[in-house]
């Protein structure tokens, strides 16, 4: 996520200074004046101001023997427009960079960020959706190659992802990822 984006949305989550901006939307003010309309003090105004501009989201200028500060109104309507980007970005299935930096659609990445620690799935999912994403990254780590694999094997490639080998495999089947016959697993399709 940029960082920028970030940091202006670490600026915002304070009521404080989410009170600020309010006040700075409808005109320039001055320390004080935005001190007596929000009852703060103004010490407690200026540093809110300082986080919020170095945010970038306001600006200050001098103007004797006031300091005026006013909002950056396009730097917020670039925040707003970051944000629908990426809830765009999340519906539409982009890619982001999965666990081992390799590009996968935004939802399994997600997934796959929520599941494995150290390499390794701390739990097999129980939504079907998640457990769809699991499947498909383990079908890609254990079983690139279009062969027989046996169950020994299978059990030896699985087994290094998760100690629940037995499921993993039916998730496999039942999914429709892989086939069983005499004893023997391959991709399926």
């Amino acid at each position: 996520m940029d960082a920028q984006l970030l940091a202006a949305l670490r600026a915002l989550a304070d009521a404080s200074r989410l009170r600020l901006v309010g006040l700075l939307s409808a005109r320039p003010m001055a320390v004080e004046e935005l001190a007596a309309a929000s009852g703060l003090s103004a010490g407690t105004v200026v540093h809110h101001l300082k986080r919020l501009e170095a945010a970038g989201l306001v600006e200050s200028t001098p103007r004797r023997p006031y300091v005026e500060y006013s909002l950056r109104v396009a730097r917020l309507q670039s925040v707003s427009k970051q944000l629908a980007g990426l809830e765009r970005a999340d519906e539409a299935g982009d890619e982001l960079p999965g666990p081992d930096g390799e590009s996968l659609p935004a939802y399994d990445a997600k997934v796959l960020h929520a599941f494995l620690r150290d390499g390794r799935l701390v739990s097999i999912p129980a939504q079907e959706k998640k457990r769809q994403a699991i499947l498909r990254y383990l079908l890609a780590r254990c079983f690139a190659e279009d062969r027989a694999y046996p169950e020994r094997e299978v059990n030896e490639r699985l087994g290094q992802y998760h100690e629940d080998v037995a499921s993993l495999r039916r998730y496999l089947i039942v999914a429709g990822l892989m086939a069983r016959a005499g004893g023997e697993y391959r991709r399926a399709g």
